[in-house]
Parts: structure tokens; C-alpha cells; sequence
């Protein structure tokens, strides 16, 4: 799975009236069928007042996880058309929706004496990372995964291979 795919970017909500009844969307990036679910309760308990919470979900997983749910409203009234919008706009993760792309998470570990040229290399390319120093300095790498192993193979040979890696 390492194409570009879309996404929800933050939270949202939008509030509408029909026929004097309110109706409240929210959407919420989610990378785990748990985080998902989390968020459906925490609507859930956030309106339990409500006459009706129906929720749906795409989930990027293998496979993709879809999920709905009418919420004691006729079959497939309710949460088969939540489903389908999300389904139509092929947004996963569920308000902005971005282009992400997969990435992979790693560490390297480098002496004093290298953490020069990482740093620089990491800086240079397009990653994201943060740096502790201690004893040896420790970068946490976020990249996409089409670049992680250049990435490696650049560093590897611009310190002649005195680093560390660990995926995360």
C-alpha cells in the first residue's frame, strides 16, 4: 500500500435542519478500526441524547475496513448512505481532506561525530524527524515509504555505515 490515498485532516462538524429536525456531523481522522470505534463512542456519549447516532467508518487496514450503522432507523437508511459519501469521495481514515501517503517509521542512532552529516541529509530530504541528544544522538524518522530505503542506503554511505537503524 504505498500509493497517495485521501484522508480526513482534522476534526470536523456541520449542523443542519430538516423539517424541524437537527442533524450534527462529525468526522475525525482515524488510522486504527480502534480509533475509529473510540471516536464513535465518544460521539455517542458526547450525545446520548440524541434520537439516532449513526456512524460510519473506512478504515486503511488490510484490508480496508468499512462499517456502518442505521441506529434503530430502517435498514440501510442511515448509515449505508454515511458509508456511500464516504465510498464516493474515497476517503479513508476518517474536514479537510488531504492527500497522505504511507510512511514508515525508523530510528538512527549516530555518534557525535556523525550527527552533522544525518542531520543534514535528514534535513535535506523530505522527512520528518526529531533529535535527542544524549550519549549519541537518536533521530526518530517519519518518511514515505517509497524514499525510506534511499534514504537509508544515503546515510549508510555518507557515515561509511556507522549508524544504527531500528524500525519502529
Amino acid at each position: 500500500m504505498s500509493e497517495t490515498y485521501r484522508s480526513v485532516d482534522s476534526r470536523g462538524e456541520a449542523r443542519f435542519e430538516i423539517r424541524g429536525s437537527e442533524f450534527i456531523g462529525h468526522v475525525a481522522p482515524a488510522h486504527t478500526v480502534e480509533e475509529g470505534e473510540a471516536f464513535v463512542d465518544a460521539i455517542r456519549e458526547e450525545y446520548a441524547d440524541a434520537t439516532h447516532n449513526v456512524p460510519a467508518y473506512r478504515i486503511r487496514a488490510e484490508p480496508l475496513r468499512e462499517w456502518a450503522s442505521d441506529d434503530g432507523e430502517p435498514t440501510n437508511s442511515a448509515g449505508k448512505p454515511a458509508l456511500n459519501i464516504l465510498q464516493q469521495e474515497n476517503v479513508e481514515d476518517d474536514a479537510g481532506i488531504v492527500e497522505r501517503r504511507p510512511h514508515e517509521q525508523f530510528t538512527i542512532t549516530a555518534a557525535y561525530d556523525d550527527s552533522g552529516t544525518v542531520r543534514g541529509i535528514l534535513e535535506s530530504s523530505d522527512v520528518e524527524f526529531e533529535a535527542k541528544y544524549e550519549a549519541d544522538v537518536e533521530f526518530a524518522v517519519y518518511v514515505p515509504v517509497e524514499e525510506a530505503s534511499a534514504l537509508r542506503d544515503r546515510i549508510r554511505s555518507a557515515t561509511s555505515d556507522r549508524i544504527s537503524f531500528e524500525s519502529l
